[in-house]
């Protein structure tokens, strides 16, 4: 699911219309991109951040509302205006692309975060695939939406980094790692090692675990850190994790997927009677064909050959895109489909192939430790999954192309052992950390 260089085109165009309304209202105003579109860690349906610099006594969030409606740059249902919102911004789908914007003003963290998350990644070249499959993992069962109570794109980034950071194994950063053993391991850390109720994680200096008991000394009366807290790195006191409300369930989550992957690459695994029709990864990530056809059209509109008509005032300086950032409040929702859209779609009959496997998962993948012989491709889940909702199949659905029947994902009774044949119980990885570390997460 890593972004190809036509999908990028094709945001960037969306951009350049854009940004071409706002330099007609305000000739002066700085246009900049933040979030995932700017760091390259967005999947197909994710949104763009955008936000805009300039001097108002007010934020004028209704005069551009009012000129993108006019230009009509975006479908007439679709713009909203969020001004009661701790960050105001402008909600919008892209009347062509059906990509969604989010538009704010004079915020200055996201571009911040976005040199951040550059920095990381290229300390540990393993983070765009190890944060790409997570992502998606997240996004088919509605866990990566902060106002939902699920985990935003900052703090997944920020868990990974952690992490990678306090990894036991030396080699655990260099660039040829095994991402699929390190991905179950991700899993196995949030899933059942981490103590949420009493630690915290930190990024600066290194990275480090902090007792909330120590936070909560520094923090006001009647505060107290969240159950998910994650240190701003770039803003000491702010609580990155505060919003996610529903940790425990992402945590329930990640140790159903350690449970599935483990028993996949288990020595017993090539037994299984869906050895040969499913790959490792595909066990617990899926990519419908709607999402699929999506990005086939795409292909075809902004591919080498083809590109599409502009559908506004014609593109403007793209000195943006170099400037952007990541925010906790990235959308990947999978984009509506208008009846202009369906008509310019092809159908998914005329697609060869069901669905689109990328670099980054075949490598997740075939990088596993198993004598089970990994499948790459997705099609062969195409029966089961053509009428999943678009890009997000529901977890109870998801989890019964399994051979699982976990109900509320997993309960402590089940990973004792009661299901007869539903789990591989193998040995858990234990990470080796100092005594204060140990303490931390028990």
């Amino acid at each position: 699911m890593s972004p190809r260089p036509e999908e990028e085109k094709m945001r960037m165009e969306v951009v350049n219309r854009i940004e071409s309304v706002i330099k007609e209202l305000w000739p002066s105003a700085d246009v900049q991109i933040f979030g995932s579109f700017k760091t390259g860690l967005y999947l197909p349906t994710s949104d763009i951040d955008l936000v805009v610099f300039g001097k108002w006594e007010n934020l004028p969030l209704w005069t551009l509302e009012e000129a993108l409606r006019k230009h009509k740059v975006a479908d007439e249902d679709s713009v909203k205006v969020l001004d009661k919102a701790t960050v105001p911004i402008i909600k919008l789908t892209d009347s062509f692309t059906e990509v969604k914007v989010d538009i704010s003003f004079n915020v200055q963290n996201g571009v911040r975060a976005a040199d951040l998350i550059k920095d990381f990644t290229k300390k540990y070249p393993v983070l765009p695939y190890l944060v790409l499959v997570l992502k998606q993992f997240l996004l088919q069962r509605d866990l990566n939406e902060v106002f939902t109570g699920g985990i935003g794109s900052y703090s997944l980034f920020l868990m990974a980094v952690s992490f990678l950071q306090l990894h036991p194994r030396e080699d655990a950063c260099i660039p040829n790692t095994n991402y699929g053993v390190l991905l179950i391991e991700f899993f196995e850390l949030y899933g059942r090692h981490f103590n949420y109720l009493k630690t915290g994680i930190r990024i600066k200096d290194g990275g480090s675990y902090v007792a909330k008991d120590e936070v909560q000394k520094n923090m006001l009366d009647g505060y107290r850190p969240s159950m998910l807290y994650i240190e701003d790195p770039l803003q000491p006191g702010n609580d990155v994790g505060r919003s996610s409300y529903g940790a425990m369930q992402v945590k329930q989550a990640f140790d159903y997927a350690y449970v599935v992957l483990s028993h996949a690459v288990s020595p017993i695994a090539k037994y299984y009677p869906n050895n040969e029709t499913e790959s490792i990864l595909g066990r617990i990530i899926r990519v419908t064909d709607e999402v699929a056809t999506y990005r086939d059209w795409i292909s075809k509109q902004w591919g080498l050959k083809n590109r599409p008509e502009p559908s506004c005032n014609g593109p403007v300086s793209s000195s943006s895109a170099t400037q952007s950032s990541s925010s906790d409040v990235d959308s990947d929702a999978t984009p509506c489909k208008t009846p202009k859209q369906l008509l310019c779609r092809p159908s998914p009959g005329n697609r060869v192939g069901s669905q689109d496997v990328s670099l980054e998962s075949s490598q997740a993948v075939g990088k596993m430790q198993s004598t089970q012989t990994t499948n790459t491709s997705n099609s062969s889940n195409k029966s089961q999954h053509g009428s999943a909702r678009l890009f997000r199949s529901s977890s109870k659905g998801f989890q019964g192309t399994t051979q699982t029947s976990h109900g509320s994902l997993m309960t402590n009774k089940q990973h004792q052992g009661k299901s007869n044949n539903q789990y591989y119980h193998g040995k858990k990885r234990k990470h080796k950390r100092d005594a204060a570390l140990s303490d931390l997460c028990r």
